[in-house]
């Protein structure tokens, strides 16, 4: 219903039962809001990705988007102080006989303050050079009282490999060491709302996990992923990375974009618990759908079994096997071969006796069906 080109949009007193929610006003999508006796309509679409303003909360006189927390005025439409450039439109609203009418026209346009580009945006372009390994422990433990971790060691036997024996470039992230927020679930909103870069490392300067997503997506040919097993899975600061790293699937999934070309991923994964393949098959799974490829024989492991408990045992078996740290050469050397395949050139100075099944005890025996 119209008056004189104002458009009934309801009741007054049910319109005022809810602070915020989303209203159409002939084809135009408003959020409006009801507070200390006043209600103000501002356009329903977020500056940033467009997310649903009527679907968020207010916070004192600005409505605070669901998607990522940006802040309109909810009557003016003006973004939070320092951001008031970053406007939505915002549209007149007047109760006459008990009916709250809303002024199809805004009063104030949708303006948009220039936001430069993330550094992480950048088109990943693979500059010139040797196979680069990306080494990755998610090992947790206290950072005044170090300890020896089985995985990290065997991880480390391999980088060295990878920079003496096979003059590849290395890098070693200890994730333990980053600080980094978990995931929000932006994408439990709505797949647009999980971005790349991730919504959090934009909006957060201090947020490390931007390390971890420079070295996947912009540095690493070869991703070695090193995880203790705990309780059958593997460790908790390995789930908290992946996580984060659900923006790099998704960017294929809402753009059609992939991000991570020609990436070799392999896994090393020790315990003392059994739980082997369960681990390995998560791990080969997730890095699958973030279009990574593998090498023949992809993982190695150790474990002594469920009843092994008595770890510093476990520990001993890894620091005193010649076997188990030449499985860990064998397997970067695979990684770094599939690699070089993929990027169109040879490895120089690699040793074949170290890429085949032979002398890779730690891998799980494969069973016939």
């Amino acid at each position: 219903m119209t008056t004189s080109g104002w458009i009934d949009v309801g009741d007054e007193t049910e319109l005022s039962q809810q602070a915020l929610q989303a209203v159409t006003v002939g084809n135009t999508h408003l959020a409006l809001s009801y507070e200390a006796g006043r209600f103000g309509a501002v356009s329903n679409r977020c500056n940033h990705l467009g997310g649903p303003l009527g679907s968020g909360r207010l916070d004192g006189d600005y409505i605070v988007c669901p998607w990522h927390y940006w802040k309109f005025h909810r009557v003016t439409g003006l973004g939070e102080p320092g951001y008031e450039k970053d406007a939505v439109p915002a549209h007149e609203v007047k109760v006459e006989n008990g009916r709250v009418l809303i002024n199809p026209e805004p009063f104030a346009k949708r303006s948009r303050l220039p936001h430069p580009p993330h550094e992480l945006a950048r088109d990943p372009v693979r500059a010139p050079g040797p196979v680069r390994v990306l080494g990755l422990s998610t090992t947790i433990m206290t950072a005044d009282h170090p300890r020896y971790s089985t995985s990290e060691d065997l991880l480390g036997t391999a980088l060295k490999h990878a920079s003496d024996k096979l003059a590849c470039e290395t890098r070693l992230l200890r994730v333990r060491d980053l600080s980094f927020r978990a995931c929000e679930g932006f994408y439990s909103k709505s797949a647009r709302a999980c971005t790349w870069p991730c919504s959090i490392t934009q909006m957060d300067a201090n947020d490390q996990m931007e390390r971890v997503y420079e070295g996947l997506v912009h540095w690493a040919d070869v991703i070695l992923v090193a995880t203790p097993i705990r309780w059958g899975a593997a460790s908790s600061l390995y789930y908290k990375m992946v996580e984060r790293l659900n923006c790099v699937q998704n960017h294929m999934t809402v753009h059609d974009t992939r991000l991570m070309n020609n990436k070799v991923a392999g896994f090393i994964v020790t315990g003392g618990q059994d739980g082997v393949q369960a681990v390995a098959g998560q791990m080969l799974g997730f890095f699958a759908e973030v279009g990574c490829q593998f090498p023949s024989f992809p993982y190695i492991a150790h474990t002594r079994g469920w009843s092994a408990e008595d770890m510093e045992n476990n520990m001993r078996a890894v620091q005193s096997s010649p076997l188990l740290h030449e499985a860990a050469t064998a397997l970067v050397t695979r990684c770094t071969e599939t690699a070089a395949l993929l990027l169109g050139g040879a490895l120089a100075d690699c040793p074949q006796s170290h890429g085949g099944r032979k002398g890779n005890a730690m891998e799980p025996p494969r069973h016939k069906p």
